[in-house]
């Protein structure tokens, strides 16, 4: 068995045993239906014998048969009920669970997985785990009729227990072999699945481009192209359906002519009555009962191989904090033999108060070196340290509070706009934002800085200085901007740097740059070039290197 079997498993039983009172409901209302299904042969039998020997108690038995037959009906309709809630109180729960390990991995979830494939494995793949509970509950209830009934036939004849005993034994190796083939292909149809979500999600995130450049049908044709897989892995499942329910079905006529011979000999020499024989016979088909497990079998299967995927998301390392404060200090940040993914920082000082622009061609590590900054990545060497505190040491709110982060493309959170910037509607919102020269286009929306987010439509630049509005507001004592002006026009850009050069609160600043501007109001450059610092200065000293130059496309100081 793989690792990853092993986890899905482990997923399986954790998840049954934390869907709160459901399992339960379900095991108490299928054990009451197999013993209702369990005493409807012998009551049958019995009102038969009374009636056939003309008893006076037939009627008695024929209500108590009654009464069996409506308990069978009413485990069966409470069963269905409690399935449908116990699956959806199990995926909810996976589901905030993945939700709540994606965010305290932080990047690395994205790194790892496609948004589209994260979004797969939060959802279907959650809602299929979640259902563990109705399949396990359910599978384990077909063993309470076959065991009742090797009991039962034990008790009429003891014969007839081992024809059953051979034909259960035929039915759980054809089970066996289904749910580790059903299994194997269930992962492969789901990891396809997962594949078809990630290329759609990146052609919705580019529709425009697409568009834009005509290339619709071939953009279309990359989304669909593993849909041939899809199909044939939906196709295994039904060959393994189709087969092994053929095969476990063959056995339940098998097993009813075979109990019914050996019974027919043994009511010809008057050994069984004939309500002894029916019962016998019910009881056969009862014990044969694990033949319709099939569709158990085969949503455990699906289970399993969902909470294999789902168990990869849990095995995300989640990014851990101190409880380590900052001491007094300007916000000086410190670079010490720091190297990751590539990228080598070496030893570098961001001083207190200054403007930092990192510069360099696409793919140089401006945003990694951005990252590490502000602790969305860790380095695999080395230490990145705030006012002399290493960054891993702070706690949560010490480290979100000291350090703003703003990005080429925002996500905006909360339900006004005021919330997107802070969650203080007061002041603070109001300064940041006229900071990030976005107080002006706020005004004019219907509510200001009450306005719902989604009855604020705004464009990119307008975004990206809500953005910068939230990074002004939550950064104490450094602000880190990764290619967060963009979008913005010229104007814009340049009132905006001068509200980064000029801060008045004298926090600590590196912008990962693209603009010659930028780079030429930095206090100091650091250039990448190759994953490694190339070089470090102002940016009138640098721009004597032509290659320098070069990174700028031609662009004059």
């Amino acid at each position: 068995m793989r690792a990853g079997d092993r986890a899905g498993d482990r997923l399986v039983v954790g998840t049954v045993r934390r869907s709160g009172p459901w399992p339960a409901v379900l095991a108490v209302t299928a054990l009451v239906g197999a013993a209702g299904e369990l005493a409807v042969p012998y009551l049958v039998g019995r009102t038969v014998d009374a009636f056939v020997l003309r008893r006076p108690d037939g009627s008695s038995w024929l209500a108590l048969c009654a009464c069996a037959v409506a308990a069978v009906v009413l485990c069966e309709s409470l069963g269905v009920w409690a399935r449908g809630a116990c699956g959806a109180f199990a995926a909810a729960r996976l589901r905030l669970g993945v939700l709540r390990h994606v965010l305290g991995a932080g990047p690395a979830a994205t790194r790892r997985f496609p948004e589209g494939e994260l979004v797969t494995r939060a959802g279907l793949n959650a809602e299929e785990a979640g259902r563990a509970p109705e399949t396990v509950t359910g599978a384990l209830a077909l063993l309470v009729p076959t065991a009742g009934a090797l009991v039962a036939l034990t008790l009429i004849a003891p014969v007839l227990t081992l024809t059953l005993g051979v034909g259960i034994v035929a039915i759980l190796l054809v089970l066996r072999a289904f749910l580790r083939a059903t299994t194997v292909i269930s992962g492969g149809y789901q990891e396809v699945q997962g594949e078809i979500a990630a290329r759609l999600v990146d052609a919705m995130e580019g529709a425009r481009t697409i568009a834009a450049a005509g290339t619709a049908a071939r953009e279309a044709r990359r989304v669909l192209e593993p849909l041939p897989r899809l199909r044939a892995h939906g196709m295994s499942l039904w060959r393994a359906n189709a087969g092994a329910a053929v095969q476990s079905g063959l056995v339940v006529p098998l097993l009813e002519v075979a109990v019914l011979i050996v019974g027919g000999f043994m009511l010809a020499s008057g050994r069984l009555t004939v309500g002894e024989l029916y019962a016998a016979a019910r009881y056969a088909v009862l014990g044969a009962s694990l033949s319709t497990a099939l569709g158990h079998v085969g949503g455990l299967a699906r289970a399993r191989a969902a909470a294999g995927r789902v168990a990869e998301i849990f095995d995300l390392a989640p990014v851990e904090h101190g409880t380590r404060t900052l001491p007094p200090g300007p916000g000086t940040v410190e670079f010490r033999d720091v190297a990751v993914d590539g990228l080598t920082v070496g030893d570098l000082t961001l001083p207190g108060g200054s403007v930092t622009a990192v510069v360099g061609r696409s793919g140089a590590g401006k945003s990694l070196l951005a990252a590490l900054a502000g602790r969305l990545a860790d380095p695999e060497r080395g230490a990145v340290l705030l006012d002399g505190v290493p960054l891993r040491e702070l706690s949560r709110e010490e480290l979100r509070r000291a350090i703003g982060y703003a990005f080429e493309r925002p996500v905006l959170v909360g339900e006004t706009v005021a919330e997107a910037i802070t969650t203080a509607a007061g002041p603070p919102a109001v300064e940041a934002a006229k900071a990030a020269c976005a107080d002006a286009f706020v005004r004019r929306l219907p509510l200001g800085y009450g306005t719902p987010l989604r009855e604020a439509p705004m464009s990119g630049g307008e975004r990206q200085r809500i953005g910068l509005a939230r990074a002004f507001a939550q950064g104490e004592r450094l602000l880190v901007l990764d290619d967060a002006t963009s979008s913005l026009d010229t104007v814009t850009e340049r009132e905006v740097g001068r509200a980064l050069t000029t801060d008045r609160r004298g926090r600590t600043r590196l912008i990962a740059a693209h603009r010659l501007a930028t780079a030429a109001r930095a206090d100091q450059v650091v250039w990448l070039e190759g994953g490694r610092v190339r070089g470090r200065g102002p940016h009138d000293v640098l721009w004597r290197d032509p290659a320098y130059r070069a990174v700028f496309q031609g662009a004059t100081p």
